[in-house]
């Protein structure tokens, strides 16, 4: 349950600021030991089974500590023991480092132990069962299935039957915890359906996959919210080319995402620009912009810590007029007020106050009608 965390704060009590490879080393730990008790477990049962790390089973991923992407999965050692007859228990959010490194003895070294990050489980289970060419990729989690918004914060939420991988990415992007981005966006790739279901309770869940029904009634499927949400506004920036990217490269360079990024219209030459960060990189993220403002001329920085964003997604948003007027006036008629606003092709996004974001979700649930059941898809 809260193993990683536990870890984590160790981590700290030790070090204040733990090197990354240590990190990894430690933070692997945890997933093999559940391995290893799952494999006793079965085998207890009558089943056979046998627990691999991630390194064993042969996941390979980039030399990157921490937050490490997979590059392949070898199939062979999964495969021997399948046709064994036993259970492979692999474990998941770990990997081997790419390449082999040499001493300066010239000795062989073993590769270094990385992990993916968060929702690195998801991740690692949805590569396996695209790289074994399965027809769909199980999990079973804490929730029995994706719904249209957090029902701890709206009772009325309703659990969808299906949904597609593009909305599934953008509501997972924006803020919704029940699958990780990087999961679902290989899904994506592979054309992998993934089902998301309880571990606790046997009822329907949902399947996440790429042929959802088409000309849905209800264009929004989902309501999305998050609230670590930092803004900082760089004011009276000089309107011209290469300012973007001095503000923005160091950010890039030290591994600070940047998410909502809002420009205004030039006015004698000036121009204010506004990003959003996560709460925990706003400190860090100052380090780096206070300085550019000042070589570049800016007038001078600004941030807010306070804030958080909601948003809708629905492919069918796209083909509809009408939507973000809907939600502004829904927003508006809530009370809430609208700092910044983000677009792609099926979500609209708006950076709000962090305290009224529990109010904004109940607001579009209603507003958008996603209580209400969706029609059964027509029959071929």
């Amino acid at each position: 349950g809260d193993t990683t965390d536990d870890l984590i704060e160790l981590a700290n009590k030790c070090h204040s600021n733990p090197p990354k490879r240590e990190m990894d080393q430690l933070l692997a730990t945890g997933e093999q030991v559940s391995i290893a008790l799952m494999a006793m477990t079965l085998e207890s049962m009558g089943v056979p089974a046998v627990s691999l790390t991630g390194g064993q089973v042969g996941i390979i991923t980039e030399p990157s500590h921490t937050r490490a992407k997979i590059k392949s999965v070898a199939r062979a050692r999964l495969e021997k023991e399948l046709a064994a007859g036993k259970v492979p228990v692999v474990a998941g959010f770990q990997g081997l480092a790419d390449g082999t490194a040499i001493t300066a003895e010239g000795e062989t070294c073993v590769a270094d132990t990385t992990t993916l990050g968060r929702g690195g489980s998801d991740t690692t289970a949805v590569a396996l069962a695209a790289a074994l060419g399965a027809d769909e990729c199980e999990i079973y989690t804490d929730v029995d299935g994706i719904y249209t918004t957090d029902p701890r914060i709206e009772p009325n939420a309703r659990k969808l039957r299906d949904i597609s991988y593009e909305e599934m990415l953008e509501l997972a992007s924006q803020g919704a915890r029940v699958m990780h981005p990087r999961a679902v966006e290989l899904g994506e790739v592979y054309r992998l359906p993934i089902l998301v279901a309880s571990s606790f309770r046997e009822a329907p869940g949902t399947l996440i996959h790429g042929g959802v029904s088409m000309e849905q009634r209800n264009k929004v499927r989902g309501i999305a919210h998050d609230t670590d949400v930092a803004k900082i506004t760089v004011r009276g920036v000089p309107d011209r080319p290469g300012i973007a990217a001095a503000i923005f490269e160091p950010l890039a360079e030290h591994g600070i995402s940047v998410d909502t990024i809002v420009q205004n219209a030039s006015l004698e030459g000036l121009t204010d620009l506004t990003f959003t960060v996560s709460r925990g990189d706003l400190a860090k993220a100052m380090e780096f912009v206070e300085p550019v403002a000042r070589e570049i001329g800016a007038a001078g920085c600004v941030a807010d810590g306070t804030l958080g964003k909601v948003s809708v997604v629905g492919t069918g948003m796209q083909s509809a007029p009408g939507y973000a007027a809907r939600m502004f006036r829904a927003l508006f008629e809530a009370g809430i007020n609208i700092e910044m606003i983000s677009t792609s092709e099926i979500r609209i996004t708006c950076i709000i106050k962090g305290e009224q974001v529990a109010d904004a979700v109940r607001a579009l649930h209603k507003a958008f009608q996603l209580e209400r059941a969706e029609e059964e898809p027509a029959q071929a």
